[in-house]
């Protein structure tokens, strides 16, 4: 046994015997019985130059304690928010939150709208080693807005206490429900109660921004109304894009997203992604969707036209085709388009390509669009919330959280999860009960994770007033901030739209 080991548990041991004998007598406390977590507040005043306008902010992390109604302290959500200075208790101010259901803030706030963006490369390339250059953001929406960035319950350095029942905080109306309450509990503590609100997230935070919005104002008693939604990348209609054999529509509103993403790799020809998308959306929702409904009623003759437009629609091989029954799963093309090149096509950006082990398999070993960003944005939003900011934890920054995932409840009503899941209505229903409340919606022309044919099929539907809804799309990904010219125009353009209110 080691020397050094053995001498110091002859001291602990030494120690141990001198105990007063009252002390050893003492009653040992509940364990149960832990103290509250106290709630961290940091802060620092800074400046910098957001469109083009000098700005004096305040940066504040702080956590914001959820109780249950004993007051046992459940959840710290720990929110990051820029407020000009002088505080001014009618500017707008935009609630962000990301996706997963189990992502941190980190991608809007390091990526697109807060003061400071890590500087990864334009061009779909990977973001190889540290360091990673924190950079000013001049498109910060800091002129036109205060931004709250939220992470939510097991995101980010957000968590559960020990002894929450995760049932309680991980679903579809808990997460929403806890969301909406640091929302008021900012809007209140910072007398913000007359202030335009605007609220939106990225991918499954479209999701949040339906259940959000509908706990704030979609009852009677929800008391917080809205001016915008801000929609980035959207999935709302989860039925619509389950590729469970049967489903039909899961192959429709992929089909654009391949034939742009054909177009990007010159697989196919075309004018631009925009025209290639709208040929490959009249074809989808035409004879492709007839087709696949017609099943095996469908012709010979109608199947070889159909199959002979898809091929040169997707750039796959009519033969390819042919043998999946012009049933190509997003997961079969990132591997089959670039076969002959050796190379796979990313989810969340299908501009990127990526090497596998091998040439030979159905699907992907890996997503080279995730793995050739996620290093440097972990490592931006560690250095500015710890360095920076002054957030002292010993957690880890949650960028893409499990927990959440493994436990959430995707039911509306709590009873496990439905067979078809959209809540696209709760939207239309927010734009019907206020009638000043308007939609953002951003969608890439290359992201496959909430492909923006799925989010204009579930936008369009009945029930959801089309006159104030703004459409915008960029050629780029899921995260089509990561392209230097589309984090510009995405910032202009949601300028503007909070400007029009």
């Amino acid at each position: 046994m080691n020397a050094r080991f053995l001498a110091a548990l002859a001291a602990a041991s030494t120690l141990a015997l001198t105990v007063p004998t009252a002390a050893q007598d003492a009653p040992k406390p509940d364990a149960a019985a832990k103290p509250a977590p106290a709630a961290q507040v940091r802060t620092r005043d800074l400046a910098g130059t957001f469109g083009g306008q000098r700005i004096a902010y305040r940066a504040t992390i702080a956590d914001t304690i959820l109780s249950d109604e004993a007051g046992k302290a459940e959840a710290v959500i720990v929110t990051t928010s820029y407020v000009k200075t002088p505080a001014d208790p009618t500017r707008p101010v935009f609630f962000i939150y990301n996706g997963g259901p189990g992502s941190g803030s980190v991608w809007l706030q390091m990526g697109a709208f807060g003061p400071k963006r890590v500087a990864i490369p334009s061009d779909a390339k990977d973001d190889g080693a540290p360091p990673y250059p924190l950079v000013d953001n001049p498109e910060s929406l800091l002129d036109v807005a205060d931004l709250v960035f939220i992470d939510p319950p097991g995101t980010g350095f957000s968590h559960l206490t020990q002894g929450t029942d995760p049932k309680k905080y991980y679903g579809l109306r808990q997460d929403g429900r806890a969301v909406a309450t640091v929302i008021r509990r900012w809007i209140n503590d910072n007398g913000r109660w007359n202030s335009p609100k605007f609220l939106g997230g990225e991918s499954y935070g479209t999701t949040r921004t339906a259940m959000v919005a509908d706990e704030l104002e979609g009852s009677t008693y929800n008391d917080v109304g809205l001016n915008g939604l801000i929609l980035v990348s959207t999935i709302l209609d989860f039925g619509a894009e389950d590729t469970t054999p049967g489903n039909e529509m899961a192959y429709v509103v992929t089909l654009p997203n391949m034939a742009t993403t054909a177009f990007y790799h010159g697989k196919v020809e075309g004018t631009s992604a925009a025209a290639v998308a709208e040929e490959a959306r009249r074809f989808a929702i035409g004879p492709f969707a007839t087709a696949l409904l017609k099943g095996q009623d469908l012709p010979a003759e109608e199947r070889a036209s159909v199959r002979k437009e898809l091929s040169r629609l997707t750039g796959l091989s009519e033969e390819y085709l042919d043998q999946a029954n012009l049933r190509v799963t997003d997961q079969r093309f990132y591997k089959e388009l670039l076969r002959d090149r050796g190379l796979t096509v990313g989810r969340l950006d299908s501009r990127y390509t990526g090497r596998d082990y091998d040439n030979a398999g159905e699907t992907p070993d890996n997503d080279p669009s995730f793995y050739g960003i996620d290093a440097g944005y972990t490592a931006a939003i560690n250095s500015w919330a710890r360095e920076t900011l002054g957030y002292q934890t010993d957690r880890e920054y949650q960028a893409i959280g499990r927990e959440p995932g493994r436990n959430w409840d995707w039911s509306l009503d709590g009873s496990g999860r439905a067979a078809y899941l959209n809540v696209a209505p709760l939207i239309g229903q927010a734009l019907r009960q206020n009638s000043q409340l308007r939609l953002f919606n951003a969608q890439g022309f290359y992201d496959f994770a909430t492909p923006f044919f799925g989010a204009e099929y579930s936008l369009k539907r009945y029930g959801i007033p089309q006159d104030r809804i703004t459409w915008k799309y960029y050629d780029a990904g899921h995260m089509m901030y990561i392209r230097d010219e589309d984090r510009a125009k995405l910032s202009a353009d949601i300028r503007a739209f909070i400007r029009a209110r």
